[in-house]
């Protein structure tokens, strides 16, 4: 058994992995104000597999751009093992973000990731981390994720890449995942692929963590499930309510598209979210406004226009009635 912090003992399960060679490593670059929860949610299952087989299959490496401690999005500081170096071949590189993207990634970052790509390295997202990969240009063709809440400012920021829905993404030599237990998901795929199923079974186990049946799993709960109902008239609505969010429609163009009367669109609305139908469509498009606010550069101006308000005045009175604070306040606050 290796000694060393990369094993620990003392683990429930355990399991015979046959395995010479070295280990894979592992390194996670931390952007300012990073998430720290899929970043532990990536190592963890690492750790694990080293554990439950008592030999060094893995290590990791946590880094910052210039090797100092960095502030993660909960206010705690994270102690880096390395500044930003190039990686050993065989090993796998993520770019960890959280808020605020759209910014995180400095020049040397970017080039960071481009050299690395360049030298034939799996270069990975983790949460929020594909604004990185964007820039850098690294996405290119691939499939690829984040976090659903970050995708509306991502798309305003690059249209032509869109992400997917899934909880991660493995697309050639690019890795990603939405963040939170998505990052769990992904690397329990990763030990599958490299060691077999029976320890992805077991470090999943250990995790307490059950496996979402693989990469094409969505990320958010659908309609049916977030209201409570399986009514289609009411899902219908709802769904054509967030594809017409930039052009917002009519309560009659709903009811010509959905083939329903405005009657029974109220009376849906009523009984399953005790809202009328332009209050639900009205709330969506102010939160389609705040996560444009915090994920992009966007002017007031043209998120309301992407929001479906044609004023920004009554847009911004409309943002400091349901968020409390005027959109120029709001990001002042945040800067």
């Amino acid at each position: 058994m290796a000694d060393d912090s990369f094993v620990q003992k003392g683990a429930a399960a355990n399991l015979a992995v046959p395995f010479e060679g070295e280990p894979q490593d592992f390194y996670f670059l931390l952007l300012p104000k990073a998430t720290m929860l899929p970043v532990a949610a990536a190592i963890e299952p690492l750790r694990i597999a080293n554990q439950v087989t008592g030999t060094r299959l893995y290590r990791w490496y946590i880094m910052t751009e210039d090797g100092q401690p960095l502030h993660c999005s909960n206010g705690m500081v994270i102690t880096p093992d390395t500044p930003l170096q190039p990686l050993p071949s065989d090993s796998l590189g993520f770019v960890c973000a959280g808020v605020e993207p759209h910014n995180a990634a400095s020049d040397v970052t970017l080039n960071w990731l481009r050299r690395e790509s360049r030298f034939g390295r799996s270069i990975g997202g983790i949460c929020t981390g594909a604004f990185a990969l964007a820039q850098s240009g690294l996405i290119k063709n691939h499939k690829f994720t984040l976090h659903w809440e970050n995708q509306p400012g991502f798309l305003e920021s690059y249209p032509n890449l869109e992400p997917s829905p899934n909880i991660f993404e493995i697309s050639g030599p690019l890795m990603t995942c939405g963040g939170g237990n998505a990052a769990t998901d992904m690397m329990l795929h990763l030990i599958e692929e490299r060691h077999g199923k029976q320890l992805a079974i077991i470090v999943a186990d250990m995790c307490l963590h059950v496996r979402s049946g693989g990469q094409a799993a969505p990320q958010k709960s659908n309609y049916a499930v977030a209201i409570g109902s399986r009514n289609q008239r009411l899902l219908n609505a709802l769904q054509l309510m967030q594809e017409s969010i930039e052009e917002p429609l009519s309560i009659g163009e709903l009811c010509d598209r959905l083939d329903i009367s405005r009657r029974q669109l109220e009376r849906l609305f009523s009984r399953y979210l005790n809202q009328s139908p332009m209050h639900v469509y009205f709330d969506m498009r102010l939160s389609h406004a705040f996560a444009l606010m915090n994920e992009t550069s966007m002017s007031v101006t043209e998120i309301a226009l992407a929001s479906g308000f044609n004023s920004a005045t009554h847009f911004s009175r409309q943002f400091k009635r349901k968020f409390g604070a005027s959109p120029h306040f709001f990001r002042k606050g945040w800067s």
